[in-house]
């Protein structure tokens, strides 16, 4: 079976409770002995811990997702709130120094904290793979003080499953396809194995899979015809068998233009929600007009309160002419709020603009005279907040009580600079 299969020298790196030991750098203390807790605020007992370190976890039992609330009052433990800015600066940092041992295309940065390495024909520089993985893995820790586990393999998937399964206890695994029925197999519960969720699990389960080994040795056509696609998939990765490469898909084109937004305390009125949506607008449609393009589907999104009786709901409405007006947008975000909102307290809402097209293809209206003057004037805004920052020009509503959009320009990735 694996005679076509890909042999490379992949390895798979994953910086260990990366915010903490960040963090720990920053502040002169150890990752490895300091009870170290990243949360995302420490003013709400109910915030959420984005990062602990070892101690942190073996002695106090807080893991990541913990809440601010679940921390003993120790003295020995030490809080902070995340820097964002300095965790993605540190991030490049680290695939600038794995850049010093393989070209930029040989690198896969998978997130924040993990990366993919192609080490193949890199033996003449550096020599053995193996070496040269734990070599890295040496440097990042002498250079930023940060430890690391690393999984290697002869395919992306090997080596992430060698890193998850095996490396995030041992420090570093390499796998081989004859590591499979020893290794793979064995796993159980399914939602252990890299790309298998609860939800699929849960179907597995139902079929009478229950472990690695079991997949490996169902009927391709059952799964094919149960799951599609994905049964194909599922199979030969129970095989460790992976043809994922590492080239990066295109962003030329766009699918569309979407935002997402977690609430800081439930909104229970239609007026607060919408101040939300038109600031969403906003911000979607200046990136749109950034882009050069203009969309016809707006698709809104709303998860309630966990005290709701009603779930969340998406419904999306396609306009007879596409646009990148904010108010247009707007306008049918207020409609299909109209038709569905539940009355009930909102915690989460999500906007997106789809079915794009270039803007060029706007076309003239003989009955709206002013809509060349707005299309003017949505680009002046873009170009002073370009220039002056993104709350140098704001709708009054974002003064409001219900505005975020001050306190949003202050966070990257939802948390705080």
């Amino acid at each position: 079976m694996y005679n076509q299969c890909p042999e490379r020298a992949i390895f798979c790196i994953d910086m260990k409770c990366f915010y903490a030991s960040c963090m720990a750098m920053l502040e002169g203390l150890d990752v490895l002995r300091e009870p170290i807790a990243i949360v995302g605020n420490l003013n709400q007992a109910g915030s959420i811990v984005l990062a602990a370190s070892p101690p942190m976890k073996e002695h106090f039992h807080i893991q990541t997702g913990s809440r601010r609330y679940d921390i003993p009052n120790h003295p020995s433990i030490k809080l902070f709130e995340p820097k964002m800015s300095f965790f993605l600066q540190m991030s490049i940092e680290i695939t600038k120094l794995i850049m010093q041992f393989v070209p930029r295309e040989a690198i896969y940065v998978y997130s924040v904290d993990e990366s993919f390495v192609d080490l193949t024909g890199t033996e003449k520089l550096w020599g053995a793979p193996e070496e040269t993985a734990l070599t890295i893995q040496r440097a990042i820790y002498n250079q930023f003080a940060i430890p690391s586990s690393v999984g290697m393999g002869p395919n992306m998937l090997m080596a992430k499953l060698a890193l998850d399964i095996e490396a995030k206890s041992t420090g570093f695994a390499r796998w081989t396809y004859q590591d499979v029925p020893k290794k793979l197999w064995p796993v159980t519960p399914l939602s252990k194995m890299w790309g298998i969720g609860r939800r699929m699990e849960h179907a597995l389960n139902k079929k009478g899979i229950f472990s690695v080994g079991d997949l490996a040795h169902a009927e391709l056509h059952m799964l094919e015809q149960e799951f599609g696609i994905i049964g194909n998939q599922l199979f030969y990765h129970a095989w460790g068998i992976d043809l994922s490469t590492f080239e990066e898909p295109s962003t030329k084109e766009p699918m569309s233009f979407g935002k997402g937004q977690m609430l800081m305390r439930d909104y229970h009125t239609e007026e607060e929600v919408l101040i939300v949506l038109l600031e969403m607008c906003e911000d979607i449609a200046k990136r749109a007009r950034m882009a050069g393009y203009i969309g016809a589907t707006v698709s809104l999104g709303i998860s309630y309160s966990r005290t709701a009786m009603e779930k969340s709901l998406y419904r999306s409405k396609t306009m007879l002419e596409p646009t990148n007006e904010t108010m247009k947008m707007y306008n049918v975000c207020k409609e299909l709020f109209a038709i569905h909102f539940a009355q009930q307290p909102v915690r989460q809402l999500s906007l997106r603009l789809s079915n794009l097209q270039p803007d060029g293809s706007i076309q003239l209206d003989l009955f709206d005279e002013h809509k060349e003057q707005r299309q003017m004037l949505g680009y002046t805004m873009d170009a002073i907040r370009e220039r002056f920052g993104a709350t140098s020009l704001l709708r009054a509503v974002s003064f409001t009580e219900s505005g975020t959009a001050f306190q949003r320009e202050q966070l990257v990735g939802g948390h705080l600079k």
